[in-house]
C-alpha cells in the first residue's frame, strides 16, 4: 500500500511546478475558509476592482491615459453606490417590510384556493390533507416573517459594518485599480521563478472568470431592470423587490428562476387573482426568461464556460454550502478553475516513471 501511495506521488508530483500550483491553490483556499469574515472588505474590494478593470482596460484601448480612465470609472463606481445606498436600499427595504406586514391576508388567499382543491380533485387531495397544510405555511410564513420584522435593520453592529465597508471598500477598491502593477510585482517576489504552469493555468482560468463575472453582473443588472420595468407597468405589487429577486435568481443555476416563479405568482395571485392582470404577469415573466436563458445568456457567455450540467449543479451545492452566497456566485468560476487545472496537468515523464517502476 505504502509502495503504492509513494509510486502515485512520484508520478504526479515529481514535478516543481505541479508542487507549486498545487500549494499556491491551497494557499489560497486556507486564506479564504479561515480569514473569510476578517478580510471580507479585502476580498470585495478584490472583486469590484476586478470588475471595474474591464472597464478601465476598455477606456485604455481608446488611447485614453490610465488614470484618467480609472478616475471616470471610480467616479461612475461611486455615483452607483451613492444611488444604491440611499435610493434602492430604503425602496426595497419599505416593500420588503409592507410585504410581511400584508403577507397575513396574502395567505389567507391562499388557503381559500387550497380548501377549494378538495372540491376540484376530491380523488387525490382530502379536506383533511388541505387543512394540516394550511396549518403548516400559516405557521411557518408567518413566523419566520415576524422574526424579520423583530429584527432591527439597522442594528448597531450592522450600521457600524456598512460604515466601514462604505468607508474601507471604496478605499480599496481605488488603490487597487491605481496601483495594480506594483501589487502583482509584489506577490511575484513570494513566488518561485519557475511557475510556468501556473502562470498558463491563470491565464485560461482568468479569461474566463474575468468575462463570466462581469457578464454575470451584467446579466442581473439587465433581467433587475427589464422586469421592473415590466412589473411596474403592469402596476404590480412590490415590483422593485420582486425584480431584485429576479435578477439575483440568475447567480444559481437552473434553480433559481424555479425557485423566484413561487414569490411572484404569490404576488400576482393575492392582488388580482386568477384574471387577465395574472396572465399578463405570467406572461411577461416567461418572456423574460425565454430572453434571458435563449438570447442574453448566449450572448453575454457564449463558449465562457464549457462544463457540465450535473458538474454545474455539484459546484453550487459544495461551495454554496462552503461560503454562502459568495460561494454560490463563484461556483463555476471555481469549476472553471479545477476544470484547468485537470486539463493542464502535465502528464506523467519518463523519468518519474522508471523511478516509480525502480522502487
Amino acid at each position: 500500500m505504502l509502495k503504492y501511495i509513494k509510486n502515485w506521488y512520484l508520478s504526479h508530483f515529481s514535478n516543481p511546478q505541479v508542487v507549486t500550483l498545487v500549494l499556491f491553490i491551497l494557499s489560497g483556499l486556507l486564506v479564504v475558509t479561515f480569514s473569510g469574515k476578517i478580510l471580507a472588505p479585502l476580498f470585495a474590494s478584490i472583486v469590484i476592482a476586478y470588475l471595474l478593470e474591464g472597464a478601465v482596460a476598455m477606456l485604455e484601448k481608446t488611447h485614453t491615459p490610465r488614470i484618467m480612465a480609472l478616475s471616470l470609472v471610480f467616479t461612475a463606481f461611486i455615483a452607483l453606490v451613492v444611488i444604491l445606498l440611499f435610493v434602492l436600499v430604503p425602496l426595497l427595504s419599505k416593500q420588503f417590510t409592507q410585504f410581511f406586514v400584508e403577507l397575513p391576508t396574502m395567505v389567507n388567499q391562499g388557503q381559500l384556493l387550497l380548501m377549494r382543491l378538495p372540491e376540484l380533485f376530491p380523488s387525490l387531495v382530502s379536506s383533511e390533507q388541505v387543512s394540516e397544510i394550511s396549518a403548516f405555511i400559516r405557521s411557518e410564513v408567518l413566523g419566520f416573517g415576524q422574526i424579520l420584522i423583530s429584527k432591527p435593520i439597522a442594528s448597531v453592529v450592522g450600521l457600524i459594518t456598512i460604515l466601514v465597508y462604505s468607508v474601507i471598500v471604496p478605499l480599496l477598491v481605488f488603490f487597487l485599480l491605481k496601483d495594480k502593477t506594483k501589487i502583482l510585482e509584489w506577490i511575484a517576489h513570494f513566488l518561485p521563478e519557475e511557475r510556468d504552469l501556473t502562470n498558463e493555468v491563470w491565464f485560461e482560468v482568468n479569461q474566463k472568470i474575468a468575462s463570466y463575472v462581469r457578464g454575470k453582473f451584467l446579466e442581473v443588472l439587465i433581467i433587475s431592470v427589464v422586469t421592473y420595468i415590466a412589473f411596474a407597468s403592469l402596476s404590480l405589487n412590490y415590483a422593485m423587490l420582486l425584480a431584485v429577486l429576479v435578477g439575483f435568481s440568475v447567480i444559481i443555476p437552473y434553480a433559481g428562476a424555479a425557485v423566484v416563479t413561487l414569490p411572484v405568482l404569490f404576488v400576482a395571485y393575492a392582488q388580482w387573482g386568477i384574471s387577465s392582470e395574472f396572465l399578463y404577469v405570467l406572461i411577461a415573466y416567461s418572456v423574460i426568461q425565454f430572453i434571458d436563458g435563449n438570447v442574453l445568456v448566449p450572448l453575454l457567455f457564449s463558449e465562457i464556460v464549457n462544463l457540465h450540467p450535473v458538474a454545474i449543479i455539484v459546484a453550487v451545492l459544495f461551495f454554496g454550502g462552503l461560503w454562502g452566497l459568495w460561494g454560490v456566485f463563484f461556483a463555476i468560476p471555481l469549476a472553471t478553475l479545477i476544470n484547468a487545472v485537470i486539463n493542464l496537468w502535465p502528464e506523467t515523464s519518463k523519468g518519474s516513471e522508471s523511478n516509480a517502476t525502480s522502487l
